[in-house]
């Protein structure tokens, strides 16, 4: 065992994470995604501005994000009940000049624009609500924005209000806020904050647009472990209840500063129970268990009946995939949406499809976009990673709820991720943050102590430490969905694919854009898929992109000769 090695599995095994971190317990504890900036500091205009001069903040006070030169605030005058209306007050604030920015408002379908001001576009409306724009030239101020809004339908509301700087996509130029309330029918009924953790399925007619290809894999690892399974059946007739389990959420794959793209999938690999009553005033019985299909969101679930017909009988989803990886809210509760009931089941039937709670959309997209990371995990076992055995892995939790500013990072400690409000539009966000997380697995809890990296752009130079740790979060994402382009919440994107003569992403290997690209070519290009790379990182773990490639490649058996140093000279990575 090399000294590096034994003073490593010293550290790993009794120090607690904080303490090793000394005066940079922050950035030992808390890590933040490089989503957070591409760019220096800059204005629209003019060259980078200095550090500290936009001071905008719309997350939490555990967000390591940068702050922003713009953001938005909205607000009602009231609480309208339905068939009132009420105003609401769009404000954006400038701390930089942007030529292009673009204001975007999004109403649910339970609300209408009853009137607006002139300059806004025409509302569209879908499944999801009604949007409108509007493009400004923005100075150093507040500028605000009326929309006289109506109030349709009863139930659980959010208003959505976002601004950006279309020509520099970057969340240092963006904002986002939200609204959220519950509609009442009579006047004074309508109360502040929504609770969705708990709901019906969403009626819907039918698969809507916006289905997507699968991505194509090969899985290389089993499904998750069901939590719990039902008690087989006895010989004699049973009844089965199925159907297909689907969500339609909004992506920003695939969409823009002002749209999203609809989109309308099966859910794969989510709990689901069928509960029932063998009478109409028996005791509520789980009737069997089971998991929805990987990839097409199925599910039968088959029981034996005590009496010749069940009285009723219903089938509820989890936000829990097996025991490996969940959603909860701000409380660590799992989202649950319930079909409606059947009565007086006396053989099995199909549900057909069964849509995810509308307000808990983007709870489901999380579970589902950690189901395409789980099929290509690069684990040696039936975890999340090989540092762990099958039998004693510990799960991916992610927590979420509608306006939560409580986010984008995933916290060591407690070993659980925190997105705000629109991070799930993003997936490449949600699998960045689970990268964290992968890491901290693979490293069995030891962090490297990381410099210079809050705030850290994707695109700039940063520290050794800092671009290893993000850059290998960049590339589990990009390694996901086979792209090299980033996605934020608000719909905006950058590519950052490069080589030598790209401009505008710093070179070298504090710069966590090189790092990423250049791990996700290694693992395409000369280990065959990354499962060697991460078993190498499971036994011993590295500060820094040097030391995975020097010390450690080499130690364990993967290539460091001229096709992968070609590599990393092409993303301007010399050693």
């Amino acid at each position: 065992m090399s000294p590096k090695r034994a003073l490593k599995r010293r550290v790993l095994r009794p120090v607690p994470l904080v303490a090793l971190a000394g005066a940079g317990a922050c950035l030992a504890v808390v890590v933040v995604p490089s989503a957070f900036g591409t760019t220096a500091p800059a204005t629209a205009s003019g060259p980078a501005a200095k550090s500290g001069t936009c001071t905008i903040r719309s997350t939490g006070q555990h967000s390591e994000a940068p702050p922003s030169c713009l953001g938005v605030t909205a607000s009602l005058d009231h609480l309208p009940a339905v068939g009132e209306q009420a105003t609401l007050t769009v404000d954006v604030k400038a701390q930089a000049d942007v030529k292009n920015a673009g204001l975007a408002v999004q109403l649910p379908p339970s609300l209408r624009i009853a009137d607006k001001d002139s300059g806004l576009t025409t509302p569209t409306a879908d499944a999801f609500g009604q949007r409108t724009s509007q493009k400004l030239a923005l100075t150093p101020g507040t500028r605000s924005v009326e929309i006289k809004v109506k109030a349709v339908a009863a139930g659980p509301a959010q208003i959505q209000a976002d601004i950006s700087d279309i020509d520099r996509p970057d969340p240092r130029r963006a904002g986002h806020d939200s609204v959220e309330l519950t509609v009442g029918t009579a006047k004074g009924s309508t109360d502040e904050g929504l609770s969705v953790i708990k709901g019906r399925a969403t009626k819907v007619n039918g698969p809507g647009p916006g289905q997507r290809k699968p991505r194509k894999v090969t899985p290389k690892t089993p499904a998750p472990a069901r939590a719990s399974t039902a008690t087989a059946p006895a010989a004699r007739a049973q009844v089965c209840v199925g159907g297909t389990f689907r969500n339609r959420f909004q992506s920003a794959e695939g969409g823009n500063w002002n749209a999203k793209a609809n989109r309308d999938e099966p859910v794969s690999n989510a709990n689901v129970t069928l509960w029932g009553k063998a009478t109409a005033n028996g005791a509520t019985q789980k009737l069997a268990t089971g998991m929805t299909g990987n990839g097409n969101g199925q599910f039968n679930l088959c029981y034996t009946p005590s009496t010749a017909a069940t009285s009723t009988a219903w089938v509820e989803f989890q936000t829990q995939a097996g025991g490996m990886w969940s959603v909860v809210d701000r409380n660590g509760s799992r989202y649950a949406t319930t079909s409606y009931a059947l009565n007086n089941v006396s053989r099995s039937t199909s549900l057909g499809n069964v849509y995810a709670n509308q307000g808990q959309s983007r709870a489901w997209h999380v579970l589902d976009t950690l189901n395409k990371l789980w099929w290509n995990r690069g684990s040696t076992t039936n975890c999340w990673a090989s540092s762990q055995q099958n039998g004693h892995c510990t799960p991916i939790t992610v927590q979420w709820y509608p306006g939560s500013t409580d986010g984008t990072y995933w916290m060591s400690g407690e070993d659980k991720i925190h997105l705000a409000d629109d991070d799930p539009d993003s997936e490449h966000t949600t699998v960045h943050e689970a990268g964290h997380a992968l890491m901290g697995k693979l490293y069995r809890g030891w962090w490297p102590q990381v410099t210079n990296c809050s705030p850290h752009y994707v695109s700039r130079t940063s520290s050794a430490s800092c671009g290893w740790t993000e850059g290998f979060a960049d590339a589990v994402a990009f390694h996901t969905f086979n792209d090299t382009t980033f996605y934020w919440g608000n719909g905006a994107s950058q590519n950052l694919a490069n080589d030598r003569s790209t401009s505008g992403i710093d070179p070298g290997d504090a710069c966590e854009a090189r790092v990423a690209t250049t791990l996700v070519d290694l693992w395409s290009q000369v280990d065959g898929d990354w499962t060697k790379s991460n078993t190498m990182m499971a036994q011993n773990p590295q500060s820094s992109f040097r030391e995975y490639f020097v010390t450690d490649r080499p130690a364990h058996g993967l290539d460091t000769g001229t096709t992968a140093r070609n590599i990393l000279w092409k993303h301007t990575i010399s050693y």
